[in-house]
């Protein structure tokens, strides 16, 4: 079995069945629409395709690929799993096991702005490994927030393929481009539909509901002195020296475009004694 389950289909460039705007905060680490948009889907592939579940195979659930830095989908990856266990444990069935497709690199491109063909050929490049062995035989669920070309889809199956996972895959998303013909980066429309500056990025830090994903990390590290300072001086130092330390963990200190605001940032932790 190879099937796909989108919630959302965009058909228009301006209507649409969700909010771009709680789109665009969940984007950027606003965690209370990463557990919104979890339910809502959850709910909508119960109403239509509950049989699926209806298995004796355990069931798998895998976020987007990431190397360290969890991609703001590996949070509605996460909620999702909440619903689904507890549906699981009403039917007195196995909860469902968290899993992760790890990549090797990163890169600094905003991903929103490519044809399907120029991020196929971005994450050609890529290094993937998933644990082919564990997923055997199982139900696996990928969860994506949104497909506008398919690349990471053709990439997951590829992997799949080149190592003869058997397994029954299905590919998960919140939204989905269902008008081939409208220009992909419409992605970048929802991505930064209510975040456009610095001073959206510090608002949304600020909210009790915030965690990093990679977007955010990618996003403060490309900042010129000027914003990174602004943006340094609104926010709690302890989210600072986090940053430091995601940086790191995801090899952002290897990248040219990111030296000056991570020698800033251990400069301070320098200074501070740690």
């Amino acid at each position: 079995m190879n099937k796909r389950y989108s919630l959302h289909h965009i058909h228009s460039a301006d209507e649409f069945t969700f909010s771009p705007e709680e789109y665009s905060y969940f984007k950027y680490g606003d965690k209370s629409y990463a557990a919104k948009f979890a339910k809502e889907l959850f709910d909508g592939f119960i109403s239509a395709h509950n049989n699926i579940l209806d298995t004796h195979k355990d069931i798998v659930v895998l976020p987007s690929p990431y190397m360290a830095i969890p991609t703001a989908s590996n949070f509605l990856c996460f909620y999702f799993k909440k619903h689904l266990d507890f549906y699981l444990f009403q039917k007195g069935k196995k909860s469902s096991i968290l899993s992760k497709i790890n990549r090797n690199h990163t890169y600094t491109t905003d991903y929103g702005n490519l044809s399907f063909e120029d991020r196929k050929n971005l994450i050609a490049n890529d290094t993937y490994y998933l644990d082919k062995d564990f997923l055997r035989g199982k139900l696996c669920i990928f969860i994506d927030d949104i497909k506008i070309t398919g690349s990471h889809e053709f990439t997951v199956n590829k992997i799949l393929d080149e190592y003869q996972v058997e397994a029954d895959f299905l590919f998960m998303y919140y939204a989905e481009l269902m008008n081939l013909e409208l220009d992909p980066k419409i992605e970048n429309y929802f991505n930064y539909y209510a975040v456009k500056s610095v001073e959206h990025i510090a608002e949304v830090m600020l909210k009790p509901s915030f965690q990093f994903n990679t977007r955010i990390v990618k996003y403060i590290l490309g900042l010129d002195s000027g914003n990174f300072d602004y943006l340094s001086s609104k926010v709690k130092k302890e989210q600072m020296d986090h940053l430091l330390e995601l940086a790191i963990s995801n090899n952002y200190h290897l990248i040219k475009e990111y030296e000056n605001n991570i020698n800033i940032l251990t400069q301070t932790e320098l200074y501070y004694g740690y």
